[in-house]
C-alpha cells in the first residue's frame, strides 16, 4: 500500500457514516376515546399516540434507522423515551437532561440506529405517572436479521387502569397513598388495550409471544395453564431457553416467549397473573380452535443470536452502591425540607427531573459493578438508560432488574455510551417522587 492509498482508507475510515433516504414516520399524540371495558360499557377518554391505545407497533429490522417525528396535540408538555434502546444521549427523551419537553403543539424529530434486535417500548419521560396511566405507551420491534421461524409473531402490550363504574379514568394522579406505596395499581387490566377472554389459537401452532408490561406500577406473574411457554428474551435481549411455572414482569420489563400450543383442538386453558398472594385473576383464557394440528411435534426452541455488546471485565471493574430507600414503612425523606418525596438514592430525593447532582461519574469504555440494594418494603424495578447490564453471577443481558423487599443485586455493564443517564425505579410514581438520579459517561 503507497502513501496515497494509506491516506484515502484513513479518510474513509473517518468519514461520517452516510445513510439511505430514511422514510420519516409520524407519531402524533392527543386525547382519543376506546372501548377499554367493552361492549355495553362506554368507551374511555385516553391520551394516545396516532388516536389508538397502545400507539403504532413500529417494527424495524435490526441495523436500520429510525426516524420518527413526535407532533404534541396534549395540553401538557411531552416526550418519548424509546425504552430499552442503546441511542445516541440527545435521542434519550428526558426532559432538561436530553432535550427540551415539546410544547403543545410543538414537533421534534427522533433519528438514531438500532443496533440490537429484540422487543422494546415508547413511553412518555416528563409527567409519565400521569402521562402512561392516560393510555401513551406502544411496542418497538427490531426483528432480527434471521428470526426463529414461527407460525405468528405477536405483541401483548399488558396494562392496567384506575376506572369508575362508568369506564371514566380516576383522575387521583400523584397522590400521597400511590406515591409512598406501590404506586397507581388500576382496577381493570388489559391486553393491548382492551378486557379480553379470549386469545384463539390453532393445535400444532408455534407462536412468539412478545410480553411488554407498560403499566405504571402492577406487576404480572403470568402462568399458563396445561402450557410452559419457553423464555426466548428478556428485555429484548437472547436469553438460554427455559420454561418456568410462572413468567415475572414489573414495570417496563419485556420478556419474548415461544408458545407451541400442544393441546387437544376444542380445548381452552387459563391464563393466570398469580404475582399478588391472595389477589390472583384470571387474564384470558387460551381458546383452541376445532381443526386438526398443525403439526404434532415441534422442533427445539432456538436460541437467538447475540446482539453486539462489550462484556464488562469483572476482575478490573470498579464497584459502586447504590442505595434506594424510603418509603412507607420506612425513613421517608424529611417532609419540610422534601415535601412529596417519598424514595431516595443514596440518601438523596430528586423531584421529577429537577437533577442537580450526578450520582456517578463513570469513566467511557471502563468496567463497572453497581450492587444495587432495596432497602424499602416495596418492590423496584429499577432501570438504568442507554447501556444493557448482566445480572451477577448468571445473568441474561437486560436493562431493567426487579429488587424485591429487602434484596440486593448486582449489575455488570460497559459505560460505553456517553452522556448523562438516568436511572431510576421504573413504578412511576416511585421515580416522580424521589427514587431518580443520574450517571454521567464521560
Amino acid at each position: 500500500m503507497n502513501r496515497r492509498q494509506f491516506l484515502q482508507l484513513g479518510a474513509l475510515a473517518c468519514a461520517p457514516r452516510v445513510h439511505a433516504a430514511v422514510p420519516t414516520r409520524k407519531l402524533s399524540l392527543g386525547s382519543a376515546r376506546q372501548s377499554i371495558v367493552g361492549a355495553g360499557h362506554p368507551d374511555t377518554l385516553v391520551w394516545a399516540y396516532n388516536g389508538t391505545v397502545p400507539g403504532p407497533e413500529l417494527r424495524f429490522k435490526q441495523g436500520e434507522r429510525l426516524r420518527i417525528e413526535v407532533e404534541n396535540a396534549l395540553p401538557v408538555q411531552t416526550t418519548v423515551h424509546w425504552h430499552g434502546i442503546r441511542l445516541p444521549n440527545a435521542m434519550d427523551g428526558v426532559p432538561g437532561v436530553t432535550q427540551e419537553p415539546i410544547d403543545k403543539g410543538g414537533r421534534f424529530l427522533y433519528e438514531f440506529d438500532l443496533p440490537d434486535a429484540g422487543t422494546f417500548w415508547y413511553h412518555p419521560h416528563l409527567g409519565s405517572p400521569e402521562q402512561v396511566a392516560r393510555g401513551l405507551y406502544g411496542a418497538l420491534i427490531v426483528e432480527e436479521r434471521n428470526a426463529p421461524p414461527v407460525d405468528r409473531d405477536l405483541v401483548w402490550v399488558l396494562s392496567d387502569w384506575r376506572l369508575d363504574r362508568e369506564a371514566r379514568l380516576v383522575e387521583n394522579f400523584g397522590n400521597p397513598m400511590d406515591g409512598s406505596h406501590a404506586g397507581r395499581i388500576g382496577n381493570t387490566v388489559t391486553v393491548n388495550g382492551a378486557i379480553r377472554e379470549f386469545f384463539d389459537v390453532r393445535s400444532g401452532e408455534r407462536i412468539r409471544l412478545r410480553l411488554i408490561n407498560a403499566s405504571n406500577a402492577r406487576i404480572y406473574g403470568l402462568e399458563f395453564e396445561g402450557h410452559r411457554p419457553a423464555v426466548l428474551a428478556l428485555d429484548g435481549h437472547p436469553a438460554e431457553p427455559d420454561s418456568p411455572a410462572r413468567i415475572v414482569l414489573g414495570p417496563g420489563q419485556r420478556a419474548d416467549v415461544i408458545l407451541d400450543c400442544k393441546a387437544n383442538p376444542g380445548s381452552t386453558h387459563r391464563i393466570i397473573d398469580s404475582f399478588y398472594r391472595r389477589r390472583a385473576y384470571e387474564l384470558l383464557k387460551l381458546r383452541y380452535a376445532a381443526q386438526p394440528p398443525l403439526r404434532t411435534s415441534f422442533e427445539p426452541v432456538p436460541r437467538l443470536a447475540a446482539n453486539p455488546i462489550a462484556v464488562p471485565d469483572l476482575a478490573k471493574a470498579e464497584r459502586h452502591r447504590v442505595a434506594f430507600g424510603g418509603g412507607a414503612m420506612r425513613a421517608v425523606p424529611n417532609q419540610r425540607q422534601h415535601k412529596g418525596l417519598f424514595w431516595s438514592v443514596n440518601g438523596r430525593p430528586v423531584p421529577e427531573h429537577a437533577h442537580h447532582e450526578v450520582l456517578l461519574n463513570l469513566k467511557r469504555g471502563a468496567s463497572y459493578v453497581l450492587e444495587l440494594v432495596n432497602d424499602t418494603a416495596w418492590h423496584h424495578p429499577i432501570h438504568l438508560h442507554g447501556h444493557v447490564f448482566r445480572a451477577l453471577p448468571n445473568g441474561t443481558w437486560a436493562d431493567s432488574v426487579l429488587l424485591n423487599p429487602d434484596e440486593r443485586a448486582e449489575i455488570a455493564f460497559v459505560a460505553d455510551n456517553p452522556g448523562d443517564w438516568m436511572l431510576h425505579c421504573h413504578v412511576l410514581e416511585h421515580q416522580a417522587t424521589g427514587m431518580m438520579a443520574l450517571v454521567r459517561v464521560a
